[in-house]
């Protein structure tokens, strides 16, 4: 399967909308002319497969990415076969993010490990062998796959990509995924440094999530952003002022989306900010076509 070109922008459909509003805003930025639409799955909130099922079905051309599935909460065969009927009923449309899960998360419903990174290299590489249809017999520190092999394969297998954040597991994913997912607050310079520990071939693609907020006023803009750059520093371990957001008013929000992409992200994925996002993510993309 191609993997995702350069330049494209998606917008994820924040888990803090009920699930009943995601088949209208799927079609809302399809109409738009956005190339992907993202989906998420954090404890509490939404599923993922359900989530990806309902924005595919509700559209027709653009392309669905899952950031991310939590490996603890995820039986390989059971991952497997989802993603293959989810490919196989709308094939090349499927973006498929696969990570450790936030460790609190995982301790809260008992599904936390030893070795996360044991963990997600397991799940890549018998999710990956059961979509290619093959006979998988796999027996190792947390996956056991004993004899199994999809009735239904897809003809092609999606892109699974790795949500992670740290050398070791960006390496990691370097060595078996077809991609990367990077986390909120993300900057031109970590972009860079991923691409190091990676180490991975060319057309390994690079997606990067980052909230937007098109607010002129400075005093408006920091009382919007604020409880993100908070979360967003302690995820990426800075502080609330170094968390990158593509804010400001729409041109500058438009310079730094580019520069996320000229730094090396394949595609960005915006996550707008207040109770209007379909207005945030058109003012951004037409201030970066426009």
């Amino acid at each position: 399967m191609t993997i995702t070109p350069p330049r494209r922008l998606g917008v994820m459909f924040d888990r803090a909308r009920p699930p009943e509003q995601l088949a209208g805003f799927a079609r809302d930025l399809e109409q738009a002319g956005f190339d992907e639409i993202w989906v998420v799955e954090d404890l509490g909130w939404g599923g993922a497969m359900s989530s990806a099922a309902t924005a595919l079905a509700a559209t027709g051309s653009i392309t669905v990415g899952i950031g991310i599935v939590p490996a603890p909460l995820r039986n390989v065969a059971v991952l497997a076969m989802e993603l293959a009927t989810l490919e196989r009923l709308h094939p090349g449309r499927l973006l498929a993010g696969i990570g450790h899960g936030v460790t609190p998360w995982m301790r809260q419903v008992g599904a936390a490990v030893e070795s996360p990174l044991t963990l997600l290299e397991e799940t890549f590489r018998a999710t990956r062998a059961l979509l290619r249809g093959e006979f998988v017999d796999a027996h190792g520190r947390y996956v056991t796959v004993d004899g199994v092999r999809l009735v239904h394969p897809p003809a092609a297998v999606p892109p699974l990509l790795a949500g992670v954040m740290k050398p070791r597991s960006l390496a990691l994913a370097g060595r078996v995924a077809d991609g990367t997912i990077l986390a909120e607050g993300t900057g031109p310079s970590v972009i860079a440094a991923a691409r190091q520990h990676i180490s991975a071939a060319s057309e390994h693609s690079l997606t990067v999530l980052t909230h937007v907020c098109i607010e002129s006023d400075e005093q408006a803009l920091a009382a919007a952003t604020a409880d993100v750059r908070a979360e967003f520093a302690e995820v990426q371990g800075v502080a609330p002022a170094q968390v990158y957001l593509a804010d400001g008013p729409a041109s500058v929000a438009a310079q730094k989306v580019s520069a996320l992409w000229d730094a090396g992200a394949d595609s960005v994925v915006l996550r707008p900010i207040g109770d209007r996002p379909l207005a945030t993510v058109l003012a951004l993309r037409a201030a970066l076509t426009g």
